[in-house]
C-alpha cells in the first residue's frame, strides 16, 4: 500500500486499481469481438476507464500475445496502412474464466468489508 500523505489520493488509487484489472478487462473486451489496438483504447475509455490510453494498451497487448492469451493477425485497413488486429485465445479464454471468478469472490470480499466498517449515520452526524 502507498501512503502519500496527502488528503485525497483518489487519482493514484484508481490508478493502482486499474493496474491491476486492465489486463483482465481487455480480454474481455476482445471475448467480445476482435479488435486492435485503437479500438480497444475507445472500448475502455467509453466503458470509463478514460485514463487509458495507447502507451499503456499496446506492450499490455505484446505481453498477452507473448503469454498465448491473445493471437493477432494483420488485416488491411479501408483507410490507411494495415492493422493488427488481436483475439482472444482459447487460453485466454480460460484464464479470463479463471481471473473472473477470483476477480467476484475478491469483490464480495471487499464489499462485506466496507460495509462492516462503514460508520452509521447516527456517528456521522456527532
Amino acid at each position: 500500500m502507498t501512503v502519500t500523505g496527502r488528503g485525497d489520493d483518489g487519482a493514484d488509487r484508481q490508478a493502482q486499481l486499474l493496474r491491476g484489472v486492465l489486463d483482465m478487462c481487455m480480454l474481455a473486451l476482445l471475448r467480445a469481438s476482435p479488435a486492435h489496438g485503437y479500438e480497444l483504447v475507445r472500448r475502455l475509455n467509453d466503458a470509463g476507464l478514460d485514463t487509458v490510453g495507447y502507451g499503456t494498451v499496446y506492450p499490455l497487448l505484446t505481453r498477452m500475445r507473448r503469454l498465448g492469451l491473445v493471437a493477432d493477425e494483420v488485416q488491411e485497413s479501408p483507410s490507411g496502412p494495415p492493422r493488427r488486429v488481436y483475439a482472444l485465445t482459447e487460453a485466454g479464454r480460460r484464464t479470463l474464466a479463471a481471473w473472473a471468478g477470483r476477480w467476484h469472490g475478491f469483490v464480495e470480499t471487499i464489499n462485506a468489508t466496507l460495509t462492516d466498517v462503514a460508520p452509521s449515520a447516527e456517528s456521522t452526524e456527532r
